[in-house]
């Protein structure tokens, strides 16, 4: 049994991994600001993770084998939390991001090694309680978060890569259903003219990975994705095959705004250090049929 606190997880991946560190025995603590109480069996923490002093007077003198951060996501935020689980924790676990990779120009799988977080630069001075800066760079927050998490040789971290996630009935991006309404009513989808795929993790893999890597021992950044890759028009036969009267349209466009999961560059990541270490991962063309029937329902909703 490991004592593992979760930072956030109040939904969709994160609710799941909650569910399975308390199937699997562990003694399993939910930290958030309040808004929604774990599930039963979990012990609940109140606290604003980016008020540094709320943070410790919450955790008292609690310590814990494993810490999982799931709103992670400036580097202002990660220098807090290195500082409060410094000797609290004999494990930090982020979950970053594919879009760490947004600067690498690349039509291979990229890998680990391609972006290491002791090479990238830290600017805590940039606006990153900026609700709006912080969603347009929301790649180079997750990146510098990892710089922070990596610059101490101390601190064992280990950041998890997420793939673009899809599945289950509680996606709350809308993205399968941007799709879902334009193939219903022929309204074309916009698309850049050169559209590169991506790489995907079913919803219920990547929180299997997460439990998964809570009970490894590994540290550094480690990739998350299934077998596999993706174009947008693959993603929207799989959609069009639930909504057999809708028409698939597509625009192409050279610059300016374009549906979700299209891409001017490559998202596709290599994830043979995460097979190297255990986890068996997914083919995306045999789950892909599942998620879409989960997200937009039997009826096609």
């Amino acid at each position: 049994m490991r004592d593992v606190l979760v930072i956030g997880g109040n939904r969709y991946f994160g609710k799941r991994l909650i569910a399975r560190l308390l199937e699997a025995g562990n003694r399993v603590t939910v930290l958030n600001r309040g808004s929604s109480a774990p599930p039963a069996g979990a012990f609940h923490l109140v606290a604003d993770r980016n008020d540094e002093e709320s943070l410790k007077g919450a955790l008292g003198a609690r310590t814990f084998d494993v810490v999982v951060d799931q709103v992670c996501y400036t580097p202002r935020q990660a220098a807090s939390a290195r500082r409060v689980f410094a000797g609290r924790t004999r494990r930090y676990v982020m979950t970053s991001t594919v879009e760490v990779y947004e600067h690498q120009d690349s039509t291979a799988l990229v890998r680990e090694e391609d972006v290491d977080p002791l090479g990238v630069n830290v600017d805590l001075e940039l606006p990153w309680d900026d609700p709006e800066f912080l969603d347009t760079h929301y790649g180079e927050g997750k990146r510098q978060a990892e710089a922070v998490l990596a610059a101490d040789p101390a601190f064992p971290y280990t950041a998890v890569r997420v793939a673009h996630v899809l599945g289950g009935d509680d996606d709350f991006t809308g993205r399968l259903s941007h799709y879902a309404d334009r193939i219903r009513t022929g309204e074309p989808i916009t698309v850049p003219v050169v559209n590169r795929p991506a790489t995907y993790l079913h919803v219920e893999e990547i929180a299997d990975f997460l439990a998964w890597a809570v009970g490894e021992d590994f540290t550094g950044p480690v990739n998350a994705a299934s077998h596999g890759v993706l174009s947008t028009e693959e993603l929207c036969e799989a959609i069009a095959a639930h909504l057999p009267q809708g028409k698939t349209v597509f625009h192409a466009v050279e610059a300016g705004e374009v549906s979700p999961f299209s891409f001017t560059r490559f998202y596709g990541m290599d994830n043979a250090r995460a097979v190297r270490l255990g986890f068996r991962f997914g083919n995306v063309r045999r789950w892909l049929p599942r998620a879409v029937a989960e997200t937009l329902g039997e009826g096609g909703g």
